[in-house]
């Protein structure tokens, strides 16, 4: 690994080896979304939590400060909505020069393992790999899926997962699940944890997060979870705590009670 893709990576991982992406790309296939009208409003309180942002070029040049002090991952899969046919039919939608010229850390794409465009979005994988590499810019897969709730299980989850970084995923980004140890252990790469659907309760966000970073996951990779919480920065303190400071969920719930207050 060269010098420039271990330094983006040491971005986007603490030195405990843990990370809290935030991400506010919701609006690239679903517009307008409920608390991220005004992304910039969204996240300022944020800011002293997370450790990396998860957005779209669009935004990020619109609404995101060129001072912020945290590395950006660029989403640059895209090409359909919520309205159209089918979600996984994404291309990509940002060239290797725009990425290396809004210096990110990272970029992130969406793969629909499964699909009917499962080999179309695998390949742009493959393909984003081929460009990213040659300049040390690490890529970000999202074993995504659509309504088929079925999927988000551990078998489909763990084959997902592994054919991303066998086709170069530098990190693998996945929805949680029961036995999700079974995911983690077959991904040679790093994983991270999808927020999906919103939780009803905090407590339970606390519950899957702990759970699987018990079981390997690096970290999370959470939105709607957080900043459509009535009490989103009271959300991120509990979670920071879990992710870096190892604490229960138990000591999450406290935290979050202590800065509802």
């Amino acid at each position: 690994m060269d010098w420039g893709m271990k330094n983006r990576l040491s971005k986007l991982f603490q030195k405990d080896g843990h990370c809290f992406f935030m991400p506010i790309d919701h609006g690239y296939f679903q517009g307008p979304t409920s608390c991220l009208e005004k992304p910039a409003e969204t996240i300022k309180p944020l800011l002293p939590y997370f450790d990396a942002l998860f957005c779209t070029r669009g935004v990020l040049r619109s609404a995101i400060d060129a001072n912020i002090d945290k590395p950006i991952i660029l989403r640059v899969s895209g090409g359909t909505s919520m309205v159209g046919k089918d979600l996984a039919n994404e291309v990509l939608t940002t060239s290797i020069e725009e990425i290396i010229r809004l210096n990110v850390a990272a970029v992130g794409l969406s793969i629909f393992v499964g699909s009917d465009y499962e080999k179309e979005t695998l390949q742009n994988l493959a393909e984003l790999v081929n460009k990213c590499e040659n300049y040390g810019i690490p890529v970000m897969a999202v074993t995504a899926v659509g309504k088929e709730t079925e999927k988000r299980e551990a078998r489909y989850l763990a084959l997902a997962c592994r054919i991303a970084a066998e086709l170069g995923a530098r990190v693998v980004k996945t929805y949680w699940c029961k036995n999700f140890e079974k995911v983690v252990e077959g991904c040679p790469v790093p994983v991270v944890m999808a927020g999906g659907p919103k939780c009803e309760t905090e407590h339970e966000v606390f519950e899957f997060v702990h759970d699987g970073m018990s079981k390997g996951a690096v970290g999370v990779n959470l939105g709607r979870n957080i900043w459509q919480n009535p009490n989103p920065v009271a959300v991120a303190k509990a979670l920071d705590a879990i992710i870096h400071k190892k604490a229960s969920v138990k000591d999450a719930d406290d935290i979050f009670k202590s800065a509802c207050k």
